[in-house]
């Protein structure tokens, strides 16, 4: 509006007053002529002014526009991204409230396990078949399930909270051995028995997590257990016993028949009066030298019996092996016509072995067994072609000594090779039929428990057996 007040401004003195003159001519009449033009000019001025004005307007109106549409893309661009962050956020929001859902039926399913384990536990504690008792710091009773009611007679209403030597007077446990276990921070075990009436292994754990500082207490009674333990170690020494007994007997057994029938047969000759002295001196001296076998026999069992308590000394392998040969070429016979000494004895023995920390007796009595086993072997093998052979064989491998005792007389099938190593037990009515030669248990026992080795077997029926003797050398 400015802009088109100015030009009627500047044209407004040329209307006023005096302006008016300028168009009239000498005369001083209006020249409408020169009037005409004038104001044509003007108006054409006044429209230039005016569609400039317009062409100003429209360009700054299209500013306007183009500024507002920008601001309007700006605005929908706004909306958009907060649109957008608002979804993203009611979508994290569905997502947590999911997991947070997810999570409490997590919570309450745990919290049910929790309950139902807590109670499974507390069942399983009270039902335990051994005395179980919780003490705090104080020795207070805080566990009391039900077998520790039933020993102690003792309710559990009535020991909680109760001295534990207060409420059960009697227990075998002592409060010196609490607070050892207490002050060492260590599980402490215990062994109580009253030897052939009762038998308690007791255990005593500490507690000391955070402020929860006390001991749990089980106590079984292994009465039962240890003595049915008891009555197979005993079962198993008599066993044993047997079999060395038995083992003896028939060593014995042998020359002693021997030596009876030669002096029946001396007995004969002197009562008949007039057989010649040459005829009952060779029974004397077979006689004597069958009683010299059963004194040597005598004498090593007697030598068996003290060597178990003597300590072990290192000794020679192949000397132990050369006695034991010695010692069975007097007490062991294959069959009534063939004698040990007539079976042939190969010996294989590697040069410089080391000695070996061993008990000497038990080795010998170890080998001799495994000797009488071949002998009884051999015997079912006995024919007259047949050459029953022993062969032995001593070498030093991977730090440990290797024994081998190898017949070839009739070998074990699987169950002999099974039974072979175990304990003999027997109460039926055929128990006086058992064979010493068919069972090693004694032997087996000496070499793994008494000398931490091992004694295996292979055998075949058709070729024999080889015992496998491993003993290390430290």
């Amino acid at each position: 509006m400015k802009r088109l007040l100015l030009p009627l401004l500047l044209i407004a003195p040329w209307v006023s007053a005096d302006g008016i003159g300028i168009f009239k001519d000498a005369d001083g009449n209006t020249n409408w002529q020169h009037l005409a033009n004038w104001t044509s000019g003007t108006l054409i001025i006044l429209l230039v002014i005016v569609i400039s004005d317009l062409i100003y307007s429209r360009r700054a109106v299209r500013r306007s526009n183009e500024s507002l549409e920008a601001i309007r893309q700006s605005l929908e661009l706004r909306v958009q991204e907060r649109t957008a962050t608002l979804d993203k956020s009611n979508h994290l929001l569905t997502q947590s409230n999911e997991k947070l859902e997810q999570e409490v039926v997590r919570h309450v399913d745990t919290a049910e396990k929790l309950r139902a384990s807590d109670s499974y536990i507390k069942d399983v504690l009270k039902s335990m078949p051994l005395m179980l008792v919780g003490l705090d710091k104080d020795c207070r009773i805080t566990q009391w399930n039900r077998y520790s009611e039933k020993v102690s007679g003792v309710t559990t209403e009535a020991a909680l909270g109760q001295d534990l030597w207060k409420a059960y007077p009697i227990i075998t446990v002592t409060r010196a051995q609490v607070q050892q276990a207490l002050e060492a921070n260590e599980t402490l075990t215990v062994e109580h028995s009253q030897r052939g009436m009762y038998h308690f292994d007791i255990t005593i754990y500490p507690l000391q997590e955070g402020s929860d500082v006390g001991v749990v207490i089980l106590i079984d009674d292994v009465s039962k257990k240890v003595m049915a333990e008891n009555m197979l170690i005993h079962n198993d020494k008599m066993s044993s016993m047997s079999e060395l007994a038995s083992s003896m007997a028939h060593d014995i057994n042998i020359p002693l028949q021997s030596l009876l029938y030669d002096v029946e047969n001396v007995q004969k000759l002197l009562a008949e009066g007039e057989s010649a002295e040459g005829d009952y001196l060779p029974l004397l001296d077979d006689a004597a030298e069958k009683g010299r076998s059963v004194s040597s026999i005598i004498s090593n069992l007697l030598m068996f019996a003290r060597g178990s308590s003597e300590d072990k000394q290192m000794a020679s392998v192949p000397e132990i092996m050369e006695h034991a040969l010695e010692l069975a070429g007097g007490m062991l016979s294959v069959s009534e016509d063939i004698s040990f000494n007539d079976i042939v004895i190969e010996r294989d023995f590697e040069a410089n072995l080391p000695l070996i920390p061993c008990y000497v007796t038990e080795m010998q009595y170890v080998f001799i067994s495994l000797f009488r086993h071949a002998c009884h072997a051999l015997s079912l093998h006995a024919t007259e072609d047949f050459t029953p052979e022993i062969k032995v064989h001593v070498s030093e491998r991977y730090d440990a000594l290797w024994i081998k005792i190898q017949h070839n007389g009739i070998g074990l099938d699987n169950q002999e090779q099974m039974d072979l190593f175990e304990p003999f037990f027997g109460n039926g009515p055929n128990r006086g039929a058992y064979d010493a030669s068919s069972r090693l248990s004694f032997a087996y026992f000496i070499i793994t428990e008494q000398h931490q080795g091992h004694l295996a077997v292979t055998s075949d029926k058709r070729v024999g057996s080889t015992f496998h003797i491993q003993m290390q050398l430290s």
